[in-house]
């Protein structure tokens, strides 16, 4: 088995035992991470409806900020949809990532902004 298909299933039994503690509510819905090579999205997910609340990605960034300088933009973007949406408590599922770099700036954004994660 090469290694990057072994850390590939590492990765999905992370989320599979993660997902199987963290469900997201009304009251305190799910909030996603997908870290991509070049990006990262950020999901808002009430599961008992099974519909996504509010969604944001570093696509709209600024050019010329680094990697988590653009996660930070997405964190303040998604912040503001939250606000809109009156949602102030979220499940923080990092999606099998380290908690580190680009997951652990969105993070701490989301709660220098008021949002409890």
């Amino acid at each position: 088995m090469t290694q990057k298909k072994q850390s590939n299933l590492q990765r999905a039994r992370r989320i599979r035992r993660v997902r199987a503690k963290i469900f997201g509510t009304a009251q305190r819905p799910r909030l996603t991470v997908y870290r991509s090579n070049q990006h990262i999205y950020l999901q808002v997910v009430d599961d008992e409806k099974a519909v996504t609340l509010a969604a944001s990605s570093d696509k709209s960034a600024k050019a010329g900020l680094t990697k988590t300088e653009r996660s930070v933009e997405a964190a303040k973007l998604l912040v503001a949809k939250l606000k809109k949406a009156k949602i102030k408590k979220l499940a923080f599922d990092r999606g099998g990532y380290k908690y580190h770099g680009r997951i652990k700036a969105a993070a701490e954004t989301l709660r220098e902004q008021g949002i409890e994660v």
